[in-house]
């Protein structure tokens, strides 16, 4: 990210950007802030845009070919093309020869680092990966932007609020501009607000619902499930969250047990200190091998949906039974 900023302050741009990585917030923030650095916000003629899978590259190409209209550069904003997965040789081959008046900036969620487009990029461009942010920086960002409105909030106000809205820049963004409207009129925001106005992500219930389940609390868990359900979130997706928090615990339960703290498992797995802290507690009321049934079993329900043994619902609503027993 420094990169690109020292680019827009300078003026001083490469032939080409990827921006790959699953922040989305943070890669339409900087495709937005690159083209806006670049291009004026009336030019439209120097600007094309090309997205999903599919797009012609040889049609591309000739875009990139095309002198810019009375303008230093011609932009072309490539998205979630698949390029970067699938082999693309040609556009490859063309990055390195590509009119130095022409800039690409390509938005995607997944690459492959070991592929030629890829290497390409980097060495003639910028390749920049923007993920989750930690925790840390969140609650910078989150006070950043109540400063800006004249606004303090109280520090368990904040985690709470973090812990409602998770690590998506987009969600927090979002629930932040919620809670500003709740709370005009007033200088500090308090938990109670939170509480009051800003919504919980599915994942976080699915996480309360795991909590209940490693609880015993099958009356809860099943309610949780339910409330879920009700929401029109579909059971595949539930169990899809379902297993990938038993995952997350097997990792944390794993790593605590070789005598990592939980700042060491967070570096180590790749998950949010905050997100660790309230995982250890509940990974503690699991043993590793349940914790690997339970993944296994998750495994097992879905590849009973997929071949009509059993329907979507009842197969999450068996796995919520079986481990809160």
């Amino acid at each position: 990210m420094k990169s690109l900023n020292e680019d827009m302050k300078t003026g001083s741009f490469k032939p080409v950007y990827l921006l790959f990585g699953d922040e989305d917030y943070l890669k339409n923030q900087y495709k937005n802030r690159l083209r806006q650095a670049i291009l004026s916000d009336e030019d439209t003629m120097n600007l094309s845009v090309f997205e999903g899978k599919g797009i012609d590259v040889r049609q591309m190409i000739d875009q990139a070919e095309t002198m810019p209209f009375f303008a230093e550069h011609r932009v072309i904003v490539v998205e979630q093309s698949g390029f970067f997965k699938n082999a693309s040789p040609e556009l490859a081959e063309y990055i390195p020869q590509m009119p130095p008046e022409t800039i690409f900036i390509f938005v995607e969620d997944e690459v492959d680092k070991r592929g030629k487009l890829y290497k390409a990029v980097k060495k003639a461009g910028r390749a920049v990966e923007l993920g989750r942010q930690d925790e840390r920086t969140l609650q910078s960002w989150v006070l950043g932007m109540l400063k800006k409105e004249k606004k303090s909030i109280q520090r368990n106000a904040l985690s709470l609020f973090l812990e409602k809205t998770g690590n998506d820049m987009e969600n927090i963004a979002n629930e932040l501009e919620k809670l500003l409207s709740y709370t005009y009129g007033k200088e500090a925001i308090e938990s109670a607000d939170v509480e009051e106005i800003c919504t919980v992500t599915t994942e976080s219930r699915v996480f309360d619902m795991i909590r209940a389940v490693a609880e015993k609390r099958q009356k809860q868990a099943l309610d949780l499930y339910y409330d879920l359900l009700s929401l029109k979130e579909p059971p595949m997706r539930i169990l899809f969250l379902t297993a990938r928090q038993f995952n997350q615990l097997l990792r944390i339960k794993d790593l605590r047990e070789r005598g990592y703290d939980a700042q060491a498992i967070a570096s180590k797995a790749g998950i949010a200190p905050f997100i660790v802290k309230r995982s250890l507690a509940q990974a503690e009321r699991f043993s590793i091998e349940e914790l690997k049934r339970a993944v296994s079993d998750c495994v097992s329900a879905e590849e009973a949906v997929k071949t009509g043994r059993l329907g979507d619902r009842l197969a999450v609503e068996l796995l919520i039974v079986q481990y809160s027993q």
